[in-house]
This record gives structure tokens, sequence and C-alpha cells, in this order.
């Protein structure tokens, strides 16, 4: 190659390598910038989103709107914390005490805050916070994303909701219950989220629970709003009314995950409307559907009975499971429905349920209830507290009462 042309191709490199790396500085400062624009976005949507940590495991403590609606008091609130150490349900994890409607008076006062009435919570809410937080518990208050609550004694937040969030933060409260009567026609996608944000901005971690009654379907939209979100209208106790709840808050199984929550409404359980066979179902049908289990009876003068049922650690086990999959039906025939869902540790949740008249046989097939159909299986009563003998391959079989149920977890053993 003569000189000349040598020296050509030198320059041609030297300017190769120029216009190359001319070309990756670009591409690096356009890759930095669309990184920062994507930092942006996410920073924008984690500020968006409700990321208060709360709610791992679907909620448990008491309410006070099923026995007593509005017939409350700081007595009764202090009582009711009292009872749940008393009695040990707050060492089996029920920790909330939540006062629903009817606490505050209609007007607000001069600066535009609710006030506690003063002829109910005479001490105030603050103290009450206190009080239920000595115990090792904690303060849920109602409110709603209209101009009155849902009985009209008293203000809802609509157009206040930073200041009720600040406020409520400011008296300790742990857990709200957002109901939506009395709104101004908009649609709750648009007022539920303004409290969400008011909630963030108060700086204290509220678990937020969307009292919506699944008009609009809110568990389609509910995850990035509040921990937990009404799929039903309210319940009643009554055997009807529970299985309707059941069915209706199932159908939307999918959406339910830790950190958000699909509730069919508070337990009725010892409230006397139904037979111990039927609150057995209620409570067991909660407990595989990951629904918040927030007592709904007078928690200081339970019966025997009802403690039973509610202090079941096997049951509220498999509510509070980490893995935190809602269990769906698997088969229904007739009046027999099976239910199921998967557990940690490769276990699965079994319920049998007879909803008819007369006492029913009934097979859970392994194929129904995803698990292979070889395994042999281990099965566990959880409220005949008792591992079965028998080992089972392929299914499970068991007679089961009228209005009652059979609850197992199964684990394959080979």
């Amino acid at each position: 190659m003569a000189r000349g042309e040598e020296s050509e191709m030198v320059k041609m490199s030297v300017l190769m390598i120029v216009i190359t790396s001319s070309m990756l500085m670009t591409t690096s400062r356009s890759v930095q910038r669309a990184r920062d624009v994507d930092s942006e976005d996410s920073e924008i949507v984690r500020r968006h989103l409700l990321a208060n940590g709360l709610g791992v495991t679907p909620p448990m403590g008491w309410n006070s709107w099923n026995h007593f609606s509005c017939n409350i008091n700081e007595k009764v609130i202090k009582e009711t914390a009292d009872a749940l150490v008393s009695t040990g349900l707050s060492k089996l994890g029920y920790n909330y005490v939540n006062i629903d409607d009817c606490w505050a008076e209609l007007a607000r006062d001069q600066k535009g805050n609710l006030v506690p009435k003063k002829s109910t919570f005479p001490s105030g809410i603050k103290a009450l916070a206190d009080y239920v937080h000595s115990k090792g518990l904690k303060l849920g208050i109602y409110s709603d994303a209209g101009y009155l609550t849902c009985s009209k004694t008293m203000p809802g937040s609509l157009g206040h909701e930073e200041q009720d969030a600040k406020t409520f933060a400011e008296w300790g409260i742990d857990y709200l219950k957002y109901d939506n009567c009395n709104t101004d026609g908009s649609r709750p996608t648009v007022r539920y989220p303004v409290m969400t944000r008011a909630l963030m901005k108060s700086g204290r971690p509220i678990f937020h629970s969307l009292c919506e009654w699944g008009d609009m379907h809110p568990a389609l939209w509910g995850s990035p709003l509040g921990n937990s979100w009404r799929t039903t209208s309210d319940i009643n106790d009554s055997w009807l009314s529970m299985l309707a709840n059941a069915d209706m808050n199932e159908f939307y199984a999918e959406h339910a995950r830790p950190g958000g929550w699909n509730d069919p409404d508070m337990l009725e359980v010892g409230n006397g409307g139904m037979t111990k066979d039927e609150y057995i179902v209620h409570f067991s049908i909660w407990a595989i559907s990951k629904a918040p289990l927030l007592l709904g009876c007078d928690i200081r003068n339970m019966t025997k009975e009802t403690m039973e049922i509610v202090a079941n650690k096997e049951v509220i086990a498999i509510n509070q499971d980490s893995h935190g999959v809602q269990a769906k039906k698997a088969r229904m025939e007739g009046d027999i429905q099976i239910w199921a869902g998967p557990l940690s540790g490769y276990r699965v949740a079994l319920l049998l349920l007879n909803r008819g008249p007369t006492r029913l046989s009934i097979t859970a097939f392994w194929d129904d209830i995803e698990i292979p159909p070889n395994s042999i299986v281990e099965a566990r009563d959880l409220w005949e507290h008792k591992t079965l003998k028998q080992k089972f391959v392929g299914n499970l079989t068991a007679t089961v009462d009228s209005h009652a149920c059979k609850l197992y977890v199964l684990k394959p053993v080979a």
C-alpha cells in the first residue's frame, strides 16, 4: 500500500472512531434521558398508588355496626378493647377496634373539623385511640365519600378529605372505613382517589377500607386506592344473606392479593340469627376467601359456642396464610359446592359445603382442586381438630349435614 493511501486509511479510521464515539455518547445520553423519564414516571405512579405497607394479610378485629348500629359510645369501645385482650382474641390477631357510623356531631367546628359527639364520646377520639393503643390494639374510624354519612347523623368527608385525613392521623387512627352515601353524583372512581391521596399525605399509615358496596365493581379498580374493597351489599344475620355475599365475593377472587382484599362485609357470627353450623359455614367461607375477619357481635358477652368458632386457630391460619390466594368454587352440583384454594407449603384448603335441606355425600376430586391426580394426600379436619388416619388418592368423600360444611387442609405426602 502506498504511503498516501495508508495516510488516507488512517484518517478514515480516525473519522469512523469519532463518529462511532459520538453516536455512542448520543445513545447513552438518550438512554439516560429515557431512564430519567421512566424514573420520573415511576415516582409519579408511586406517589399515586396506595403504598402504606398495610394489609399484607387480611385485617382482623371488630366493627361496631352489625350489633350496635348507631348505639355506640366510648364506654362500649373501651370495654370491647378490654374484651379482645381478656378473651385472648387479640393474641389470635384480632387487633382492630373499629368505630362505625354515628360517632360525630352533625356540624363541623368553626375551622371545618369533625367533632366527636359530646354525648357519646366526651373524652374525644384521641383519648380513645390512646386507650386502645395502650392495650396493644389499633383504632379504626368511619367516614363517607359524600356530604353526609349513611346514617345522615354526621358529616361525610367529601370536600374535606385532606382536613379529615390530617385529623385522623393526629388522633392516631389506624383504619378508615370509607362509605359511599349522599354523594354529589360523581363516580366513586373520582371521589375515592382523593381520600387515598389525602391519607398518604397525612404521613400516618392508615388501612383504607373502600365501602362502595360493589356497585361499580371496585375489585377491578380498588387495588391502587385501598387495602380492601366491599364487593357486596350490606350483610344481615341470615343464612341467605351470608351465602349471597359469599357468592358475589367469590366472583372477584382473582383480584385479591396481599395488600388488597375482597370484602364481603363484616362477620355476623354470634348475633343469633343463624345456627351453630351455619355460623361455622360463615366463618369458614370468610376464612378461605381471605376476607377481613371483622367480628360484628358483642365481644363483651360472647357465648362459649361463638368463642369456639371465632377462636379456631387452624381456620384463622388459612385466612392469614402467607400465600394470600383467595379460594374459589371448584365444582357446583345442586346444593353441593366444593371450594378450594392453594396455601403455602404446597397445601390446599378444601371446603365441602351442603347448602340444601338434607344430609349429602360430597366428593372432591383432585383434578378439580389442582392436586396431581395420583397424589397420596393427608387430610386435616379443621373443625374436628384432627388429622384423618386414612390417606386419600384421587379424591376425598365426606357426608355433610344440612346447612353445614367440612373444612380440610390437604397435604400431598407422596
